[in-house]
């Protein structure tokens, strides 16, 4: 491997997209020092300000390279089932994207023209790639993908992903869930975890040196009984919702004994959205709340290790707390099948994912489990990731 190009959903932010970047390109300097790592997504940003990277657009990307046997690996995240209208409107700038959905969003036909302009590619499945993009490429990769809603997909798109995944050389997912669906359509995926579980066997100097200063530092010291990690998405935020969440996080704190430190783990649209905390905040009794304003990465991932325990509909907020053996539960507000799917395949001995109104006691009993146990866990996690991986990018 002399060019790898590194494909992914870390064009916006999103903590899990932007962490598979960063893991993947470390395991692939430490074998090859003098790669060449090419970051590319749907859209050029530049996202090192949050600790992720500049990114290229696929579109350039294709056009530069396309003639050339370069390496492509798909970094991980639930590509398989992002349509194109969806992957359009989480790169909108802020400000642009209600007005992006009232404009473009009534007409199926609209959407697709808006987001094929928006991307500059024709495709349903934009974030699936394979050698239509780059013919000659010497090795396409799937690195723990996830696509547990594949056979709702609509029959056109989903063809045009299991075309896509013909074409690579190499096939891994992260659940069992989308394992089976592509098996019964034919082709074989292996299973590995999810990159994340490797984060603190790879990152943890970078991400004690984060704790130590800062917001969190600041938490830490108006803490001292520890807090525990809080985060939930914004299609929580109606008025009946956060009230109940606000009810179960006053009861978690008064019986937990722990502060209560909400954080946002994306802010790419449809993800997370800081009013919605400071509403809930605005309900709640307890004085051991804070808000952690962050969107660094790093400072996200120092935030949770540095917690007592994680409790949020975010996976990946649940995997930086498996990869730290902590207590970690998720909750639901509708969909939660990746959730569910990846807890049972990587996570079944814990507490899974819970309606909102059984927060407070699924928490309780997640702390409770032993912590020598779930340090065993992560551990055994990262290793198989790591062993996973070497096999995944070793040429045959």
């Amino acid at each position: 491997m002399k060019r790898v190009i590194l494909f992914g959903a870390f064009d916006r932010h999103n903590t899990g997209d932007m962490l598979f970047a960063h893991v993947v390109a470390r395991l692939l300097t430490q074998r090859v020092p003098a790669i060449e790592l090419v970051f590319a997504g749907l859209a050029q940003r530049d996202l090192r300000g949050c600790g992720g990277h500049r990114v290229a657009a696929l579109a350039e990307v294709a056009a530069r390279w396309r003639d050339e046997p370069v390496t492509v690996i798909h970094a991980g995240g639930e590509l398989l089932t992002c349509d194109a209208w969806q992957a359009a409107v989480m790169l909108t700038q802020p400000g642009e994207t209600q007005r992006c959905i009232a404009r473009h969003g009534v007409r199926e036909s609209e959407r697709r023209a808006w987001a094929q302009s928006m991307l500059g590619i024709d495709a349903s499945a934009p974030y699936v790639i394979g050698r239509e993009a780059f013919p000659h490429a010497a090795s396409i990769v799937c690195n723990a993908v996830g696509g547990v809603k594949l056979e709702s997909l609509a029959s056109a798109m989903r063809a045009e992903v299991l075309d896509k995944l013909r074409s690579t050389d190499a096939l891994t997912v992260r659940d069992a869930q989308t394992q089976t669906a592509l098996r019964l359509a034919g082709i074989e995926a292996r299973l590995m975890p999810d990159p994340v579980s490797s984060i603190a066997a790879l990152f943890d100097e970078r991400i004690q040196a984060h704790a130590q200063r800062g917001e969190l530092a600041a938490i830490q010291g108006a803490l001292p009984q520890g807090f525990l990690a809080v985060q939930f998405s914004a299609d929580f935020g109606d008025d009946a919702t956060l009230t109940r969440i606000a009810r179960q996080l006053d009861r978690l704190a008064e019986t937990s004994g722990r502060g209560m430190v909400l954080f946002r783990a994306g802010a790419a649209p449809w993800h997370d959205d800081l009013a919605v905390y400071e509403r809930t905040v605005r309900r709640m009794n307890c004085r051991t709340v804070s808000i952690f304003a962050s969107l660094n990465v790093w400072d996200i991932c120092a935030l949770i290790a540095k917690s007592e325990g994680y409790v949020g509909s975010s996976l990946h907020g649940r995997i930086i707390a498996m990869a730290y053996g902590l207590p970690r539960m998720n909750i639901r507000h509708g969909d939660a099948e990746k959730q569910r799917a990846y807890a049972c395949a990587w996570d079944e001995a814990t507490v899974g994912v819970e309606p909102v109104d059984n927060l407070c006691d699924a928490m309780l009993a997640a702390l409770k489990a032993d912590r020598e146990t779930l340090a065993q866990h992560a551990a055994a996690l990262a290793r198989a990731y790591r062993q996973a991986f070497d096999d995944l990018t070793t040429p045959r």
